[in-house]
């Protein structure tokens, strides 16, 4: 199993250096907050169990097969994603506006950042979480990834749901230490994107990519 295991080790690294909507989540996540960039990353992770869960009970091959179930879950995905492209837009539009007329209103005096992004971490651990679950299993393409490349490391002699348990748990332990990793690098962004000018440019482009994505999904 030793070649089959490097192999796979090998598969997954790249699909998680590669950048996709988990990606996305677990870096802005992040950027407001360690402790919810790291919630995103577990919840990312849950939603990943899910994934291995429904292929190793054979749900998966069930939803993959039927066109309707693929496509509902699809566009549900891209749905949530657009929707949180467009709340991040809108919330940098809505600081750039409150800011210009703080500006207006007292000259020289510097408008207190968005309470909402410095608060207490423990706060954010729900949300953080829930982006990081919602965005991967309603992802369809995490589903296909334990129906098509997983089973190619499975083999014949045992147990198959044994074998698609313990490599999926594999690529769980590796997302977490790879998403935990990621974390610690994107929050030294925050002393920058303490800035109002450079956070709000931060969502707008976060959020354009969010909603870009979504349509991608929508569209394969």
């Amino acid at each position: 199993m030793s070649v089959d295991l490097v192999g796979f080790l090998g598969v997954v690294l790249v699909a998680y250096v590669v950048p996709g909507p988990d990606f996305l989540v677990v870096v802005r996540s992040a950027t407001e907050h360690p402790v919810k960039g790291r919630a995103a990353a577990l919840g990312a992770q849950a939603g990943l169990c899910v994934h291995m869960l429904a292929a190793a009970v054979g749900l998966s091959v069930i939803a993959a097969r039927s066109p309707v179930v693929y496509d509902a879950v699809k566009l549900l995905g891209a749905t949530y994603l657009v929707y949180l492209g467009i709340r991040a837009v809108l919330a940098a539009r809505r600081a750039a506006k409150e800011r210009r007329a703080g500006h207006h209103r007292t000259e020289g005096v510097p408008t207190p950042h968005r309470t909402s992004e410095i608060g207490p971490g423990a706060s954010r651990w729900p949300s953080g979480f829930a982006q990081g679950f919602l965005t991967n299993v309603l992802n369809p393409k995490a589903a296909l990834f334990f129906l098509s490349i997983l089973p190619q490391f499975v083999h014949g002699g045992g147990s198959t749901t044994r074998q698609i348990f313990l490599l999926g748990l594999l690529d769980v332990l590796i997302g977490v230490v790879y998403w935990f990793a990621l974390v610690a690098v994107a929050a030294r962004l925050r002393a920058l994107l303490a800035r109002p000018r450079i956070r709000d440019r931060w969502e707008l482009t976060t959020g354009w990519l969010f909603i870009a994505i979504g349509i991608g999904v929508a569209a394969a």
